[in-house]
């Protein structure tokens, strides 16, 4: 029965080969929300350079910090948090283009990475939709939630050509816009 041992064989290789394709899923992508962990986010990110490089675009990286999302989850609790994030998330796809890439570095922090920019104010445009779009109000079981964010944006070639430069870059005018009052965005600036 050399045959149903082949055929064993077979099924036992599909096997394996689905728990890899899942065990890669989840060694890169956020288990809550689905979308690329800070793995896959900065292979993105080197690729999206490279290809900035390459076609002479530029590339905008938002970095998003949800306010006072701490005292949701402390008030709240972590089941609220959590679902507050799937509907950040859910908002976000449908904000972004299909091309660009979002990801979730963990906690409330989320990135953008627009590609093909032809002027890196465009990428203020964007902002300026995420910040609409996370102003509506969320309901959660019985709890009506204002969630605002802040936003730092830093872009290539202007801002550098490493990826984590960007990330550093991005990151440092997010905690600008935080004291700004929140609620906005900032680009990045040497002075920060």
């Amino acid at each position: 029965d050399a045959q149903e041992s082949r055929g064993l064989g077979d099924v036992y290789k599909r096997q394996l080969l689905e728990q890899k394709h899942i065990l890669e899923h989840q060694a890169h992508h956020d288990a809550l929300t689905g979308l690329p962990n800070r793995i896959l986010f900065n292979d993105r990110l080197e690729q999206g350079i490279e290809k900035a490089k390459r076609n002479n675009t530029k590339l905008a990286l938002l970095f998003i910090d949800l306010d006072h999302f701490k005292e949701i989850n402390d008030s709240l609790g972590h089941t609220v948090g959590d679902e507050i994030l799937k509907e950040v998330t859910q908002r976000l796809r449908e904000t972004i283009r299909d091309e660009d890439t979002l990801a979730r570095l963990g906690g409330d922090e989320f990135t953008v990475i627009i590609e093909n920019l032809s002027k890196g104010q465009d990428a203020s445009l964007l902002a300026q939709k995420i910040l609409d779009v996370l102003a509506t109000p969320i309901k959660i079981e019985d709890n009506i939630l204002y969630v605002s964010s802040s936003i730092g944006i830093s872009l290539y070639p202007n801002d550098g050509g490493s990826a984590q430069n960007l990330l550093k870059y991005a990151d440092a005018a997010m905690y600008k816009a935080k004291e700004e009052g929140r609620n906005n965005y900032q680009f990045y600036s040497v002075e920060m």
